[in-house]
């Protein structure tokens, strides 16, 4: 069992419902791994930063992600919840949404779709993209990057 900070175990346990129990007990270890594993996040490595390294049934933790059955809307929707909470408690909230295209290939990639590419193409040429269309959000905590109403420069 983890013995963690009550502050950062509060937090922590806010996952707890998107997984049962069972599950629960793998996903735990591996985020508090992810939290703290320096460089590429791989299930190894997560493993290796919780003394988990020699484990016998490591495949356990790896079932974790690949047979997931839970909402990955509803785990970025608390952590949204969680964040605002944390850095901007009052006070306006500045949102930043892009989007890219990472181009895969292959008949296994399910989610895959052809999008315009926003980099290649212009007003006057439309060029296509075939692959995996990522969103990135990120969330101005003190409003220094983005001021309403300001023109970028």
């Amino acid at each position: 069992m983890l013995h963690l900070p009550a502050r950062f175990a509060a937090i922590m346990l806010a996952f707890a419902r998107l997984f049962r129990h069972r599950t629960w007990c793998h996903a735990e270890i591996l985020l508090l791994g992810a939290i703290l594993a320096p460089g590429k996040r791989t299930v190894t490595s997560l493993l290796r930063i919780a003394g988990l390294s020699r484990e016998r049934h490591f495949g356990n933790d790896h079932r974790v992600l690949s047979r997931a059955r839970g909402s990955g809307r509803d785990a970025a929707r608390l952590l949204l919840g969680l964040l605002i909470h944390a850095f901007v408690p009052t006070g306006p909230v500045i949102l930043g949404l892009d989007d890219t295209i990472e181009r895969r290939r292959g008949k296994r990639i399910a989610a895959k779709g052809i999008d315009r590419d926003p980099v290649r193409s212009s007003d006057a040429h439309f060029v296509k993209a075939s692959g995996l269309r990522w969103t990135c959000f990120a969330e101005d905590t003190a409003g220094e990057f983005v001021t309403l109403g300001s023109e970028p420069s």
